[in-house]
C-alpha cells in the first residue's frame, strides 16, 4: 500500500474563538481538504484500484489552546503485475465447480480457462501430455486420479498442505483435498425402511435384494471405492463381492444422478452413490422427493469418506497464481460454498458443515485408509471388466 500525507499548511486558518473568565482559549485550526486526483496508469485491462481515504485526527496539547488538526491519509493498493492465465484440468463436474471458479477469477482478476471431463479422462490426459501439458492444476473429484498422476506434480507450500485435513490429503504433500465425499446407499423411501438395511455393503450379496439395486459401474467415485475394497479385503473378496452383485442382476446407471433419481422413483429400492446427490434433488424438489441417504456402520469400504483434492502440474508456468487459486480453494468462502452448496464436506476447520449430514464421526467408525493409495484404478477397471460390469 502506499501512503501520502498532505503537508501541513504552515498558516491555518482560525475558524473559532472562545474566552472564557478563566482566560481559557480554544483554537479551532481547520486544514482544508485536499481535493485528490491520482491517475494511474493502466496494464492491459486490468482495472484501477479505488484509493481508500482515512480522515485521522491529529489532537496537540500546548499550553493553553487546544489545536485539533485533520490530516489526511490516502492509501491507494498498489496495481499488481500482469498475471498468467491459470489452465485447470477439472475433473469435477462443471455444475458443481464452475461457481466457485468463476468467483476466484473475479475476486483476484485472474483469468482462469477451465477444461471439463471425467477424473479419469483427465489423468489420462495429463500422462499422455507430461511436461508438455498446458494445465497448470488437476481439480480431481477423487483421490484415485490425483493417485495417478502423482509424479507429475510440484511439492506444495506447507501452508497450502497445513490448510487441509491431513487424512485427506497425500502425504508426500504433492496434492491436497479440498472437499469431503461420503459413500453411502440412497435408498426409495416407498419401497424400503431404513431398518432393512445391512451395517455393511457386503450384505448386498444376499440374494434377497437380486432386481433391486441401482448400479453405476462406470463412475469414478465407485471405482474409488472398488480399489479401497481391494486394498482392504484383498483382490479375491473384492471380487466375489462384484461377483454377488452382478448375480443379484443390478440395473445399470451412467453416473450418481440417475441412479439417485431412479431411486427417488421407487425404479430401484437401493444405489452405491456419493452423499451429496440426494441434496441437489431435495433442493429443487422439496422434502417430498421420495429418496434418503444411508449411511453405513461396518468398517469398511462402504463408509469410505473420500476428497475431491487438487494439485499443482510441476511443469507450470503459473505457480504464483496456481497456488493462490489453492488457497482460495481451502479458504473461507470456498469452504462455505462446499459446506452450504454441494453440501460436501468442508476441510477448513473455521467453516461448519452442513446442518443436513451427519458428522463424520458419526459414520460408524470412519474408514480409515490412506486415500493416497488409492490410485490403482487400472487395476480396478480390469477387475471390473472380468466380473462382467464394465464392457
Amino acid at each position: 500500500m502506499i501512503s501520502r500525507r498532505e503537508p501541513r499548511s504552515s498558516a491555518p486558518h482560525r475558524v473559532a474563538f472562545m474566552q472564557s473568565n478563566k482566560a481559557l482559549h480554544l483554537i479551532t485550526f481547520g486544514l482544508a481538504l485536499l481535493a485528490l486526483s491520482a491517475m494511474l496508469i493502466a496494464c492491459g485491462s486490468q482495472q484501477q484500484p479505488t484509493p481508500v481515504v482515512i480522515e485521522v485526527e491529529k489532537v496537540v496539547e500546548v499550553e493553553k489552546p487546544v489545536i485539533v488538526e485533520k490530516q489526511v491519509v490516502v492509501e491507494v493498493e498498489k496495481p499488481a503485475a500482469e498475471s498468467n492465465t491459470l489452465t485447470v484440468y477439472s475433473g469435477r463436474s462443471q455444475s458443481l465447480v464452475d461457481p466457485i471458479l468463476k468467483e476466484f477469477e473475479l475476486l483476484t482478476g485472474i483469468p482462469v480457462e477451465i477444461r471439463y471431463a471425467s477424473t479419469g479422462e483427465m489423468a489420462a490426459t495429463l500422462l499422455e501430455e507430461g511436461d508438455r501439458s498446458p494445465a497448470d492444476v488437476f481439480f480431481a473429484q477423487d483421490p484415485g486420479g490425483l493417485g495417478a498422476v502423482k509424479s507429475l506434480f510440484m511439492t506444495l507450500p506447507d501452508d497450502i498442505y497445513e490448510s487441509s485435513a491431513t487424512w485427506a490429503s497425500d502425504p508426500d504433500k504433492k496434492w491436497v483435498g479440498i472437499s469431503g465425499r461420503a459413500r453411502v446407499i440412497v435408498y426409495s423411501t416407498e419401497n424400503v425402511s431404513e431398518g432393512e438395511l445391512p451395517d455393511s455393503i457386503w450384505d448386498f450379496t444376499d440374494p434377497k435384494w437380486r432386481g433391486r439395486i441401482g448400479f453405476p459401474p462406470t463412475n469414478g467415485s465407485f471405482h474409488v471405492m472398488v480399489t479401497a475394497m481391494r486394498l482392504d479385503w484383498g483382490e479375491e473378496k473384492t471380487r466375489e463381492w462384484l461377483e454377488g452383485i452382478m448375480a443379484n442382476e443390478p440395473i445399470f446407471y451412467a453416473k450418481n444422478t440417475p441412479t439417485v433419481a431412479a431411486a427417488g422413483a421407487g425404479e430401484v429400492d437401493v444405489g452405491f452413490v456419493n452423499h451429496y446427490y440426494l441434496h441437489r434433488f431435495l433442493a429443487e424438489e422439496g422434502e417430498e422427493f421420495a429418496a434418503r441417504n444411508y449411511y453405513t456402520s461396518a468398517n469398511d469400504a462402504g463408509s469410505l469418506v473420500m476428497a475431491a483434492g487438487a494439485g499443482i502440474l510441476a511443469s507450470t508456468d503459473a505457480q504464483p497464481e496456481a497456488e493462490r487459486l489453492l488457497r482460495f480453494l481451502l479458504g473461507v468462502t470456498a469452504q462455505q460454498y462446499f459446506a452450504n452448496q454441494t453440501h460436501e464436506y468442508p476441510f477448513n476447520s473455521s467453516v461448519q458443515q452442513s446442518e443436513f449430514l451427519p458428522d463424520l464421526g458419526d459414520i460408524g467408525e470412519r474408514f480409515d485408509i490412506d486415500l493416497g493409495l488409492l490410485d490403482d484404478l487400472a487395476g480396478t477397471q480390469q477387475l471390473l471388466q472380468e466380473v462382467g460390469a464394465l464392457p
